[in-house]
């Protein structure tokens, strides 16, 4: 089954009002808890697991994401390591990594490509590789097997919507809210709106994220029409937050996960 396959069934098959997709910071808070907080997201209801790549310049990340990243640097974690990740986690549930260009380009584009389907990957979502920039690395991603997660702001005008969500695999990556990364206290009105939009745009699922905080948060905007919930900081900052305190950050998260996931169910 190839990758997208395999998104497509997570999608289809989750019995939920929206599929799951818990974030995590590759080898933080080193790459064994990592990997135990990827098997407890999978034990926990997750349908698909987001594995982001430590990198020294990320411009999409809030703070809380950023320290993680940080802290997997220094600990020595490198691509190869979250290539191991998603060896273990896609035993489990599909994996999407997240990663930055310099980091795809640095290891080359077929290469990068190649050694994620290898691993068990199911796509890729580059944040920092345009939409003009994308046909090599979308050409890569197909003939491994891939998806290329695009990512749609609210402030994407319509004609390039239209664009993107043509060219999109796996399920189009919705921006809730324009900025970075971060939990916001409540889900933005236009959220319907913006989801609409996407769906009129492309026949992949319309997968929802940034600023997501809560499971409340989820149900609104898995009412909203969102396909699937994508949470990140929420997550990043539990596992840590377990880390500062000598606690498991897998049973922390599994606990959360357990939260989003019953909130989530039909």
């Amino acid at each position: 089954m190839s990758g997208e396959s395999r998104i497509a069934a997570a999608f289809e098959d989750s019995g939920k009002r929206a599929a799951l997709m818990p974030y995590m910071m590759g080898g933080f808070p080193d790459l064994a808890e990592s990997r135990a907080i990827g098997e407890a997201y999978a034990d926990s209801g997750a349908d698909l697991i987001e594995l982001g790549v430590p990198y020294s310049d990320p411009l999409a990340d809030g703070p809380v994401i950023h320290a993680a990243g940080s802290a997997a640097l220094a600990a020595g974690i490198s691509l190869d390591g979250v290539f191991e990740l998603a060896e273990a986690l896609s035993k489990r549930v599909p994996v999407v990594v997240m990663c930055y260009a310099n980091l795809i380009y640095a290891r080359g584009i077929e290469r990068f490509c190649e050694e994620l389907a290898q691993a068990g990957g199911s796509g890729v979502i580059v944040p920092d590789i345009p939409l003009e920039e994308a046909p090599a690395l979308r050409a890569s991603c197909q003939q491994a097997g891939l998806a290329l997660v695009p990512l749609i702001a609210p402030t994407t005008p319509e004609a390039r919507l239209e664009a993107i969500g043509s060219h999109a695999a796996g399920f189009l990556y919705t921006v809730s809210v324009a900025g970075i990364t971060g939990e916001r206290s409540s889900v933005d009105a236009s959220v319907a709106a913006l989801v609409k939009r996407a769906r009129a745009h492309t026949e992949v699922p319309v997968a929802v994220g940034f600023g997501i905080a809560s499971p409340d948060h989820a149900v609104a905007v898995a009412d909203a029409g969102a396909d699937g919930i994508i949470v990140g900081t929420r997550f990043v900052r539990e596992a840590a937050e377990a880390v500062e305190h000598g606690k498991s950050p897998a049973d922390a998260v599994r606990s959360l996960a357990s939260e989003f996931s019953s909130a989530l169910k039909r």
